[in-house]
C-alpha cells in the first residue's frame, strides 16, 4: 500500500511516515506544498493519502479534488472544524489535529 502524506508540519509528517512505515505501508513523500503534492501524484502510484488542508497558507482542496477524481481514498487531517470546509469535503473521512500518528496509520491501513 502506497500512502501519500501531504503535510507541512515537519515533525508531524515525519511521525506519520514512521507510523505508516512501521505498519508496512510504503510512504510517498511527505510533501509540504501544493506543487510537491501535484508532482507526487503525477510521478508516483498512490493508493491512499493523508491530506492537511492548510499548507503554508495554501488550501489543498485542488489536491483533494484530484484524489477524488482518481478514486484514491484520503483522510483529511486538519485543525479546522467540519463546518469551515467546503460542503463537498464535509462528508470525507477527517481526523482533527492534534491526533496520534499511530492511530491514523492504523485506521488508514485497516480499511485497505
Amino acid at each position: 500500500m502506497r500512502v501519500l502524506i501531504v503535510e507541512d508540519e515537519y515533525y508531524l509528517a515525519d511521525d506519520l511516515a514512521a507510523a505508516l512505515g512501521a505498519r508496512g505501508a510504503e510512504v510517498v513523500g511527505p510533501v509540504g506544498t501544493l506543487a510537491e503534492a501535484e508532482q507526487a501524484l503525477t510521478r508516483e502510484r498512490v493508493d491512499r493519502a493523508v491530506l492537511d488542508i492548510n499548507l503554508r497558507g495554501e488550501m489543498s482542496f485542488p489536491i483533494a479534488d484530484r484524489l477524488e477524481a482518481a478514486g484514491i481514498p484520503y483522510v483529511i487531517a486538519t485543525g479546522y472544524s467540519c463546518e469551515t470546509l467546503p460542503r463537498r469535503f464535509r462528508d470525507k473521512p477527517r481526523i482533527e489535529k492534534p491526533f496520534r500518528p499511530e492511530a491514523l496509520a492504523t485506521l488508514m491501513l485497516a480499511e485497505a
